[in-house]
């Protein structure tokens, strides 16, 4: 008996495996899941440069150990999409522009270089790449039928004389491949691969506790803060020490800020899972959802802040991104991230007798 399908796949359809998804992507999508992929390098190399169009040398994504560029080791990943796995011709010109163009000193050898491709490396080309030897030999007996009229406009590229001579000595060791489900594997890495691929979002680590003394981040939002307990007491409040004296205030400056430092996590966590600008449209949301209430009559500012507090926590965000990972308390520390840059303001006055925290 066949299983049961789930609500899920009912409406959606069966899960595309990923390695099938990028195999079947179209031309623009390859080109930006590159840029997405090669986003993830920028952890391991001190700078990452694409390179594209007519010309490119032979340069794909150059990978660069220290900002010098191509004057200390670096690696190079050549990226391919087409209807079929790479072919010994696909590679042996893509080597043969290395090997010419680093003779003529455009730029230095690499330290490695690798194919990728959206279909894989075919069996043949891989093969080749695990032996130099052969791989010399095959790019050297392709050079005058593949090679020398596709190297540049100017004319054949003869191999003789001292260019044969650079490549009898070159190390073809360099090459290799990278396979598509290592691919995959770098791009888990980049914030762009939950909506690339719908694989949900990772378990979110805990917020850090506040420290015992506001930090310099939270200056601007904590001075709203004190000034709003201020415009409750009907006294000043210059220093958040003060609160000792109103228990009640005191926890709830406590609260406050747990609440920023989980707002704080949330903005953390979404530069490594969502692509960029997610964050920030969370916190428009957010502002969208409590304006009219932080802007309406109330008998103080703490009233305003409560007020928008609560209305923040009632908020519910279905279409962001980070809906699944996003907590009430995270929505209401937003409205102190906000209140940070004074977007929202809690008092009636952006001026403050108070000396600074």
């Amino acid at each position: 008996m066949a299983d049961t399908p789930s609500a899920d796949h009912v409406q959606a359809g069966l899960p595309i495996p990923k390695a099938a998804r990028v195999r079947i992507f179209s031309p623009d999508d390859w080109e930006v899941f590159t840029e997405e992929w090669a986003s993830s390098l920028k952890r391991e190399y001190a700078m990452v440069r694409r390179f594209a169009g007519s010309g490119d040398m032979g340069l794909d994504v150059a990978c660069f150990t220290t900002a010098d560029g191509f004057a200390d080791p670096w690696d190079n990943f050549q990226c391919k999409r087409y209807g079929h796995p790479l072919r010994p011709a696909d590679i042996q010109i893509e080597i043969a522009k290395i090997i010419y163009y680093s003779w003529l000193e455009e730029f230095s050898v690499p330290r490695k270089h690798y194919f990728v491709a959206s279909q894989d490396v075919g069996t043949t080309a891989a093969k080749l790449l695990l032996n130099p030897e052969k791989l010399k030999e095959s790019v050297k007996n392709a050079w005058d039928k593949q090679c020398k009229q596709k190297l540049t406009a100017k004319g054949d590229v003869l191999l003789d004389g001292d260019l044969l001579n650079y490549f009898e000595a070159f190390d073809f060791s360099i090459f290799g491949s990278k396979s598509v489900l290592e691919l995959i594997s770098q791009h888990e890495k980049t914030p762009y691969h939950a909506a690339r691929f719908g694989v949900g979002l990772p378990p979110r680590p805990a917020a850090e506790e506040p420290p015992k003394e506001p930090s310099d981040d939270e200056i601007r939002y904590v001075r709203q803060l004190l000034d709003a307990y201020g415009d409750h007491l009907g006294e000043l409040v210059p220093d958040f020490t003060l609160l000792d004296r109103h228990p009640p205030l005191k926890l709830d400056f406590a609260r406050q800020r747990e609440r920023f430092y989980s707002a704080e996590a949330l903005r953390n966590f979404s530069r490594d899972t969502v692509p960029e600008g997610t964050f920030a449209s969370l916190q428009d949301e957010v502002f969208q959802g409590v304006i009219d209430i932080a802007t309406g009559r109330h008998s103080s500012g703490f009233e305003r802040m409560r007020a928008t507090m609560a209305q923040a926590a009632s908020i519910v965000s279905t279409s962001n991104p980070l809906a699944p990972a996003t907590k009430i308390q995270d929505r209401q520390g937003i409205c102190h991230q906000l209140a940070n840059v004074d977007r929202l303001t809690w008092t009636s006055t952006d001026e403050s007798d108070c000396e600074p925290i």
